[in-house]
């Protein structure tokens, strides 16, 4: 039980928003909601004041029941030890007429459910044949793996029932005609149904009464928590019914920096904490590299490194240039003779030859 601020409602004004929510109910018939409109579910949208911390799931007893007579039950059994699907049925339906259960009008055996159910046409066939869905809590966790996500996208998951309850007959009622209310921690508004439209002005007002009550006695949040209430069906908008007062904002910010005080000690807790690790693993490690130097041997021989010698540096293009000779102007003088002569030189050697020698 949570230190909560207690919500008072206004019966005289609850009971004018359900009149106009019926009057309005009564008014938007159509030629597709003609049969469906005393089955149209009524719901309560709770408003808090801050996100919870963690989520929850509330089970609310309700004094009327919130669903009609005329809805389609379905319950999922275990298999017992020895017998056959036909005979797993037929000891279940057994059992609930001898514990005075008139309200369920299929049972299915896990076997059953995970051979014959397990094509996907089968599954969303299944999902609109019945209204509620309850297992049985020994096999409760099996069965998402089973049915798939559709199962929980439209919110028919199936609910936990104890088969082996003394008083199965109350305990099946208390869960078919009660409500749940899911309460997340990723935003402040939550939904749970409450009543429908067949139902009496009188008994959609005891409804919501008991269902705001058990809510704030058993939301895990301290201070004041509802800041608005409305009363709303699937076609219709949202009826205010609570209005919380202005005043619990100072309480809500007194309960905030109470938070942030705590807070702050556990965040300089932890810096110290982490200080007096830091300094441990310091002179940790400070006395390990003593250890170290002292275990260490000094050397008796220095070893010798080789002595490198200086690299040769390449002399560079500039200095290149410095250093290449100049021509020599002698040269130049004594050039070598032109083709001309070296001609001339030889015909006058051939000349001399052919001349013969005179006796």
């Amino acid at each position: 039980m949570a230190d909560t601020t207690p919500v008072v409602l206004d019966r005289a004004q609850v009971k004018k928003a359900v009149q106009a929510l019926q009057a309005f109910l009564k008014t938007k018939s159509t030629s597709d909601a003609l049969f469906l409109e005393d089955a149209q579910p009524i719901s309560l949208l709770f408003t808090l004041w801050m996100v919870p911390r963690e989520a929850q799931s509330i089970r609310i007893p309700l004094p009327h029941g919130q669903r009609p007579d005329t809805d389609e039950v379905c319950l999922f059994t275990r298999d017992e030890p020895k017998m056959t699907s036909d005979q797993t049925q037929r000891f279940y339906k057994k059992l609930l007429e001898e514990k005075g259960v008139k309200n369920i009008t299929e049972i299915i055996p896990y076997s059953v459910l995970r051979t014959e159910y397990k094509p996907y046409e089968a599954k969303r066939r299944l999902l609109g044949n019945f209204d509620v869905f309850l297992s049985d809590d020994r096999i409760r966790r099996r069965l998402p793996s089973h049915l798939g996500k559709h199962f929980y996208e439209r919110k028919k998951e199936p609910l936990s029932v104890n088969l082996q309850s003394k008083h199965l007959a109350r305990d099946i009622q208390r869960v078919i005609q009660g409500t749940y209310l899911k309460v997340t921690n990723k935003g402040c508004c939550c939904m749970a149904r409450i009543a429908h439209a067949g139902m009496t002005a009188d008994e959609v007002t005891e409804n919501i009464e008991a269902a705001v009550q058990t809510v704030v006695a058993k939301l895990r949040t301290k201070g004041p928590v509802m800041k608005l209430i409305h009363i709303k069906s699937q076609t219709s908008v949202a009826l205010p019914i609570f209005t919380s007062d202005l005043n619990q904002l100072s309480e809500l910010e007194k309960i905030k920096e109470l938070a942030r005080k705590k807070r702050g000690g556990k965040d300089k807790k932890e810096a110290e904490k982490n200080e007096t690790e830091n300094i441990k693993q310091t002179d940790a490690t400070s006395e390990g590299k003593e250890e170290e130097e002292e275990e260490e041997i000094p050397q008796l021989v220095p070893m010798a490194t080789p002595i490198k010698k200086p690299k040769l540096e390449k002399p560079s293009k500039e200095k290149q240039l410095e250093k290449a000779p100049k021509p020599a102007v002698a040269k130049k003088e004594g050039k070598a003779p032109n083709k001309k002569t070296k001609t001339a030189g030889k015909t006058d050697s051939k000349v001399k030859r052919k001349v013969p020698k005179v006796k």
